[in-house]
């Protein structure tokens, strides 16, 4: 399997499975929820990458221990042969049989099979990126963080083959300056409150598209009362109409959508003639 996102995204809608396809008793993070996500499904699989106090990278969100695990613990402070021990709960905070995964175990168990968007990068760039390389899955990845000069000086002198988007809110400043650096830069993640941003414009988006690049859309939520694509969301998808969820997303042009309702969102696009390229 050859990997481009920019190739990829002329075949079909590039759906990103957030934290795996987690519910029941299989939680998020998990190697089980990647697999199911990719069983459902999905294009790339966007991971959190931590790093223990002993150095080992692993799967698990920071600062979510007590909803994940029901611990009163930073596992960032424990050697991964402490952490490796740990059980995820479900979401009646029941333990699980599902550990904490090992970043190598993942890499290894996905080489070859899907992309994947690595979430927290910048904590940890050396020891991430030279895991990713040395499993030979570079063009795999995609990076993605806000525009700073710190991240775009970082890429050039670390990974300038690392595929990479900025992140931005509402406006964009950030084209233009990254069309000139030595950076893989293949799009840009949008977020927005409402239609009215100047990233979710025609002309942005004819712009933006217009010079080679592709853009992300979430259809997540973190937070209800923080929209990330104007109320374009898997919560409206699933719980009003889904063309004025999903559909929106897909008509607007967007290359990548991110949810965490994969299998119903891909069902959808198909359904609709809107998850190929015409």
């Amino acid at each position: 399997m050859n990997f481009d996102l920019r190739e990829k995204a002329k075949e079909n809608i590039i759906v990103v499975a957030h934290r795996g396809a987690a519910g029941g008793n299989i939680p998020c993070n998990t190697l089980a929820s990647y697999e199911i996500a990719l069983r459902q499904g999905a294009d790339m699989l966007e991971v959190d990458v931590s790093v223990s106090a002993d150095g080992k990278l692993f799967l698990f969100h920071p600062l979510m221990e007590h909803a994940h695990l029901n611990k009163p613990l930073l596992l960032r402070a424990l050697p991964f042969s402490a952490i490796k021990k740990l059980r995820y709960v479900n979401y009646d905070n029941t333990p699980t049989q599902f550990g904490v995964a090992a970043f190598d175990d993942f890499l290894e168990q996905f080489k070859g099979r899907c992309y994947i968007n690595i979430d927290k990068f910048w904590s940890n760039p050396q020891k991430i990126y030279e895991a990713v390389k040395r499993h030979g899955m570079t063009e795999q990845m995609l990076v993605k963080s806000a525009p700073n000069e710190r991240v775009f000086s970082l890429l050039e002198n670390l990974a300038p083959e690392l595929p990479f988007m900025p992140i931005v809110k509402e406006t964009c400043s950030c084209h233009e300056e990254l069309m000139k650096r030595n950076i893989n830069y293949i799009g840009i993640e949008t977020c927005f409150k409402s239609d009215s941003a100047e990233v979710a414009g025609d002309a942005f988006i004819e712009k933006i598209h217009g010079d080679g690049k592709l853009l992300w859309a979430n259809a997540i939520i973190y937070n209800h009362k923080q929209q990330l694509a104007g109320g374009h969301s898997d919560d409206t998808a699933l719980t009003v109409n889904e063309d004025l969820g999903w559909g929106h997303l897909a008509d607007r042009g967007y290359d990548f959508i991110q949810t965490d309702w994969t299998g119903m969102l891909v069902e959808y696009l198909k359904r609709t003639d809107k998850y190929y390229k015409k």
